[in-house]
């Protein structure tokens, strides 16, 4: 299957707006539950889209440690993304943004996404802290979101997402000119 997939730098969503967030997600499931109409599979779906939007718009705010914002270390991370594309993996779009990477990922039989997704973070990690003259700091947040692409319609959705994030977060006109993604075109 193909994957949706945000990883994010260390310290950029702190646990306590995690938490907050969870807790709103909770309490719009338990207000349907006390109403005695739990949530349909569409209206549980709409809630997760709620949640998931209100993590990117604030990984969008550029908060915490912005090292990607640095281009060295957006161009390491852009690298490593392509590196063995087609080899391990289709990569049909990609974004590095200032505090975390979106990718739709599709990996080719015999690689499995959590290999190619430690591949990659190990990788900058290592080589990122050595950019940036750190030493013995956590680069990556330990966890990944991922969401498998269920048909088509949800591929083209989460593609679109991708390619229009750094225009949603201002950092570009067009997804063409931002130049650590899949979209991006030279002048």
């Amino acid at each position: 299957g193909s994957y949706f997939i945000t990883f994010r730098l260390a310290g950029t969503l702190p646990a306590e707006v995690l938490q907050r967030f969870k807790t709103e997600r909770e309490q719009l499931t338990a207000h349907a539950l006390a109403a005695k109409r739990p949530l349909t599979w569409r209206e549980q779906e709409e809630v997760f889209r709620w949640y998931c939007a209100r993590v990117d718009a604030y990984l969008d705010e550029g908060r915490g440690d912005c090292f990607l914002r640095q281009p060295a270390v957006a161009e390491l991370v852009s690298t490593a993304l392509r590196f063995f594309l087609r080899q391990r993996y289709e990569l049909p779009a990609w974004v590095v943004m200032p505090n975390h990477v979106h990718a739709v990922v599709h990996p080719l039989p015999g690689h499995t996404l959590s290999a190619i997704e430690h591949s990659w973070k190990s990788f900058t990690a290592n080589k990122a802290n050595t950019l940036l003259q750190r030493t013995g700091q956590t680069f990556w947040q330990s966890e990944c979101f991922d969401h498998l692409i269920r048909d088509d319609d949800d591929h083209a959705r989460c593609c679109q997402y991708v390619v229009n994030n750094p225009v949603s977060a201002q950092l570009c006109e067009r997804p063409e000119g931002w130049r650590w993604s899949s979209t991006w075109r030279e002048a």
